[in-house]
């Protein structure tokens, strides 16, 4: 009996020591995985508020224009930009960065500029025309920068943060008041049928010296949003062929072991995404393929992803965290010889890597990587933690990340067009955008909070058009339509 009692005592003692063991090892993977996410909260926060800091500094007075670039000013405003930044108020806001009060009073001040701004179809003098806006705006006078495009697709952007703001501002103060209102006086008065083109898609825009531009928005791009918004309008709504029409030239196709519709800068894939939530709500091309929009942009960027560890050209420093490519800066416009062969390279120009088109120049674009943390956290936030610590304060500097790097351009006697050479580290830029400053902040919110996409769920406009548009599911299932 002895003997049998200290055998199970010696079996419990195994057991006991066993268990204790493993939760010992429980707790030291839940410590890491704690402290893993301390330090991912203490990067991203880190990373928002010195972009958000970028459109509170370059939003300018009187108007509330935001430029296109900056630090070292074009000498305009970008209408696409001033969308990014009136829903970058609200992270400021819910981050503690920014007080309500501040935000209510730059978000008025833009809005109140655009109302009151001129419209007519003259050369000069003028905001708009129809409910559109220039591309490019003087920001001292508030009128069309030189002879630049009304543009639907900059108009989009600038109206998804106007609706953004419509949505966000909910009190009963008379401010906030006041920006409902001007959101949905400035939204219906967009004409989108003006810029619809016969066969149903959405034409480029429009110059009062030579009419509308030939091109209509057609393929996978970032005009999703734009035909949304357009399905969506109580007002001047554009028929609902054009959701088919510009689904009709999308190119579905395999790049890097990835099945998604074909579009080579990442920007297409990440703009609509900034205030859609597109998880688990489809059209008839997605359920056909069955996926949704939000797993086509998760392999867009794993695709890329996996282009940058083949590193097919032998750019510099391409790897495991350096990667991303869309619409960026760039070096110089010429060719220049790398590894024996001659190269082509690019200053501003729309990067991309797919099925459609190679254009790589060893141009890297943290905001193609910071864009797309919602679809591939798990790739992205490593990536961009090893970006700025490999490259510092060359990189990483008070306004975030500086819009793109070339370590491939570590030569003597190179004349850039702006940036610098950085001895041992190659081309950086020095130059911060709007466009590119706008996904990384809002993206981060997105991935954390799902601001941005919480609050636009509450459109009628945008679920209007979701649903024009022929998407059904998920979200969109959850809320029944009043009459607009």
């Amino acid at each position: 009996m002895r003997n049998d009692e200290g055998e199970w005592k010696g079996v419990f003692t195994r057991i006991h020591r066993y268990v204790r063991s493993r939760v010992e090892w429980l707790g030291l993977v839940l410590l890491a995985v704690a402290v893993a996410e301390a330090s991912e909260d203490t990067f991203l926060d880190d990373l928002q508020e010195r972009t958000l800091r970028w459109f509170l500094d370059f939003s300018a007075p009187p108007y509330g224009l935001t430029l296109d670039r900056a630090p070292h000013e074009n000498g305009f405003s970008s209408v696409a930009a001033v969308g990014f930044a009136l829903t970058s108020y609200a992270v400021g806001v819910e981050r503690g960065w920014l007080s309500r009060a501040s935000a209510v009073e730059r978000t008025l001040t833009t809005l109140r500029f655009f109302d009151r701004s001129p419209q007519s179809e003259h050369r000069s003098n003028t905001t708009g025309y129809r409910g559109f806006y220039y591309h490019f705006i003087d920001p001292e006078t508030g009128f069309r920068y030189r002879q630049v495009e009304l543009s639907t697709i900059d108009t989009a952007l600038l109206m998804a943060g106007v609706l953004f703001a419509g949505e966000y501002y909910q009190s009963s103060d008379p401010e906030e008041q006041e920006i409902r209102q001007l959101a949905e006086r400035l939204y219906r008065r967009v004409d989108w049928q003006w810029m619809q083109q016969d066969q149903g898609l959405i034409g480029h825009g429009w110059k009062p010296e030579s009419g509308s531009l030939q091109h209509g928005y057609g393929g996978y791009n970032e005009a999703m949003l734009l035909y949304v918004l357009a399905l969506g309008s109580p007002t001047y709504p554009v028929t609902e062929n054009a959701w088919d029409q510009f689904m009709s030239t999308c190119q579905w196709g395999s790049f890097q072991g990835q099945d998604f519709v074909q579009f080579s800068p990442l920007f297409g894939h990440q703009y609509s995404h900034v205030w859609i939530d597109f998880r688990q709500i489809t059209d008839d091309y997605m359920r056909e393929k069955g996926v949704d929009w939000f797993e086509n942009a998760r392999r867009a960027t794993l695709a890329q992803a996996s282009y940058g560890r083949e590193n097919p050209q032998k750019w510099r420093d391409y790897g495991k965290y350096v990667w991303g490519w869309t619409a960026c800066d760039g070096p110089f416009n010429g060719s220049f010889t790398y590894l024996g062969e001659k190269r082509r390279f690019w200053t501003y120009m729309a990067r991309g890597v797919s099925a459609l088109e190679l254009r790589d120049d060893g141009t890297v674009a943290p905001t193609a990587a910071g864009g797309s943390l919602p679809f591939a956290p798990d790739r992205v936030i490593p990536t961009l933690e090893y970006m700025k610590w490999h490259y510092g304060e060359d990189l990483y500097t008070p306004y975030g990340f500086v819009d793109a790097f070339n370590p491939s351009l570590d030569v003597d006697g190179l004349e850039f067009q702006h940036g610098r050479r950085v001895p041992g580290k190659g081309w950086f830029d020095d130059e911060h955008l709007g466009i590119d400053q706008g996904p990384i902040l809002l993206m981060a919110e997105n991935h954390r909070s799902e601001l941005i996409w919480k609050v636009m769920k509450r459109s009628p406009y945008i679920r209007r058009g979701l649903r024009r548009a022929g998407f059904t599911g998920g979200w969109l299932e959850d809320v029944q339509e009043p009459a607009l």
